[in-house]
């Protein structure tokens, strides 16, 4: 897997040394003696060089220097210099000894992306069980995606039915309602008529000699609701009475009842308490 990022950068670097010193060569061989110039050459190549094998082993012991570091871009960017010097100064082909003059800054910013991968590289285990992960938080999402789908359907088929049942029970009470309005108006209508109200009051007479009462309609209105009975009809037990009935039920056989039996049996002689009481009780005495 480093050979993805290692292998353009070491290649990118031999390109950059080798170009840098043959541009220094040939730009100052024609100037100062070219043995010197080699020096010149090899010199910048060896300072970019050796910092870059410190960079490296500072890397491999996961350790870092800032000022290792300056020095090995001071000397990348010295050898751009000298590129770009020379395609300045050339009189045939400039521009094509300007294009190659980022090379040395390309081949520091490969190693850079190098050691970056190194920092971030996991092994084959770690990798796999973040798949494993990525793989089970899909599939959740997928079946929370399929669950909020379904019951969505399911809500919209319920109101669907509330809303026609709703309808239904609507139409059948506009009908009901109808209905028994028309046949409040023929009772309305029979009662008010002469004949048929002395015909309908009629069937007293043998009953009731003289007596003949005005038919009435039957109620149809609300009607007065019955008053709530009290939960606690009887006078309410006092704290020490209702102490000495639930502890006589609790002890009246061995072992002793738990509280609910004798609850049931505290309501089936007739006694009344809240429930709140009663428990308050049975804690008392137990």
């Amino acid at each position: 897997m480093n050979a993805k990022t290692v292998l353009p950068a070491v290649g990118m670097t031999a390109v950059s040394m080798v170009l840098t010193l043959a541009v220094v060569v040939m730009w100052l061989g024609t100037a100062v003696p070219w043995p010197v110039a080699l020096v010149v050459g090899l010199g910048i190549d060896g300072g970019w060089l050796a910092t870059l094998a410190y960079e490296r082993r500072l890397a491999a012991q996961g350790d870092h220097n800032r000022a290792v570091t300056a020095v090995g871009w001071s000397f990348g960017f010295l050898a751009a210099g000298v590129l770009v010097a020379h395609a300045l100064t050339a009189e045939h082909s400039a521009g094509a000894w300007l294009a190659v003059a980022w090379l040395p800054i390309a081949a520091k910013a490969l190693w850079l992306v190098h050691a970056m991968w190194e920092r971030t590289a996991l092994t084959p285990v770690a990798l796999d069980a973040i798949r494993g992960i990525q793989q089970e938080a899909r599939d959740e999402a997928a079946v929370a995606r399929a669950r909020l789908r379904a019951e969505a359907a399911t809500e919209e088929t319920r109101l669907t039915a509330v809303t026609e049942a709703g309808a239904r029970v609507a139409r059948v009470q506009a009908k009901t309602a109808q209905t028994l309005s028309g046949a409040w108006s023929t009772l309305e209508t029979a009662r008010a008529g002469e004949e048929t109200g002395r015909a309908l009051t009629s069937v007293t007479a043998r009953v009731t000699p003289g007596v003949t009462p005005r038919w009435e309609l039957p109620v149809w209105g609300p009607s007065e609701p019955l008053a709530a009975r009290s939960l606690e009809s009887a006078p309410a037990l006092t704290d020490e009475a209702l102490d000495v009935i639930v502890d006589e039920i609790r002890t009246s056989e061995t072992p002793a009842l738990s509280y609910r039996e004798m609850a049931a049996r505290f309501r089936a002689a007739g006694h009344s308490a809240s429930e709140m009481r009663l428990r308050a009780a049975w804690k008392r005495v137990a």
